[in-house]
């Protein structure tokens, strides 16, 4: 089969497309032929050594793929051949097929469309898992989201709006600011880039606050780190919870005064984890998302699609942080 391998550390320009062995499938697991792979910002990480989970060389990039069920281990109950499903793995998915557990493998109603659903569970999982989960967010409360035109970002925005909340957005353009307003969002802040110095943090935190109103914000959807975590934290309100998502600003140093002194939470959101610990609930959470879907509440903002031989452009583009909404590879 034709897949992405990375056999060198370092960014989407080290990738190369070419003939690999087909996956072989063991107990437990299922064999999707790949319709279509999600782009996101931990397979950019990965490729270059500095995501959690580190593969041994050469593998394949791509951690969510939609497709249709090739075969089925022996001890496979809920799949058969022919199935449409998503699966989340921590890489693979950038291949013509891919071998998955059963149980990291979701299936899709027939009108869902291939694209939508291998951009679909890793975003609206994580900012599902995030916000209702971890972050007990709840109708009236105020949501603030860093980094709301990215592909988790965005589905955090449409998620605290389905979920009853008032949703304030927070980017770095004001193209961004506008799709974020066309995906539901109250109200858009456009920060800048870059380091801060201390007075620029608290610019920053000013600027939150004002968007926030001066309870502050209740739930904070932070997938972005650096000096901007900081900032936020200064908007949060009394008892309210912020929710580390990634990092693609740098991991973020924040001064524990302020937890203290804001008396609120500073919670993990690590979605693989979840997914592979926590089955249950994490179908649980998958089922309700679908139920969004199909009741229109929720809808995947894909920007582009790639063939897969196109792939590294994808992650270009991702690791430049100039996508809006979700970037798709599309594998024929």
């Amino acid at each position: 089969m034709k897949a992405i391998i990375s056999e060198t550390p370092g960014g989407p320009e080290t990738l190369q497309f070419r003939e690999v062995r087909d996956p072989v499938v063991r107990g437990g697991e299922i064999l999707i032929g790949v319709k279509a792979c999600g782009v996101n910002y931990p397979d950019v990480l990965i490729i270059d050594d500095r995501y959690q989970i580190k593969p041994q060389r050469p593998f394949t990039p791509g951690t969510e793929v939609s497709g249709v069920v090739i075969s089925v281990a022996p001890d496979v109950e809920h799949f058969k051949a022919g199935d449409r499903v998503i699966g989340f793995g921590t890489h693979g998915g950038l291949a013509e097929r891919i071998a998955l557990p059963a149980t990291t493998c979701t299936a899709i109603p027939e009108d869902m469309p291939f694209d939508d659903a291998a951009v679909f569970m890793n975003t609206y999982g994580t900012a599902y898992y995030g916000l209702k989960t971890k972050g007990r967010l709840l109708s009236g409360e105020t949501l603030l989201v860093l980094g709301a035109a990215g592909g988790t970002g965005s589905a955090a925005v449409e998620l605290g709006k389905a979920l009853g909340a008032r949703v304030v957005g927070a980017v770095s353009s004001q193209e961004k600011a506008e799709f974020v307003m066309s995906r539901g969002a109250d109200e858009c802040v456009i920060y800048p880039t870059g380091s801060f110095a201390d007075t620029d943090r608290k610019a920053l935190a000013n600027l939150f606050k004002s968007a926030c109103g001066p309870k502050g914000a209740d739930v904070i959807y932070d997938p972005v780190g650096g000096d901007y975590t900081e900032a936020a934290i200064r908007a949060v309100a009394r008892n309210g919870r912020h929710l580390i998502v990634g990092f693609t600003a740098g991991v973020a140093r924040i001064p524990m005064n302020l937890p203290l002194l804001k008396s609120c939470e500073i919670l993990g959101v690590f979605y693989d984890a979840f997914t592979q610990n926590e089955h249950a609930s994490s179908s649980r959470n998958n089922s309700e998302l679908l139920s969004l879907y199909a009741s229109n509440k929720i809808k995947p903002a894909i920007s582009e699609r790639f063939p897969l031989d196109q792939a590294a452009t994808a992650l270009k583009k991702l690791a430049e942080r100039h996508a809006l909404g979700k970037l798709v590879v599309v594998v024929e």
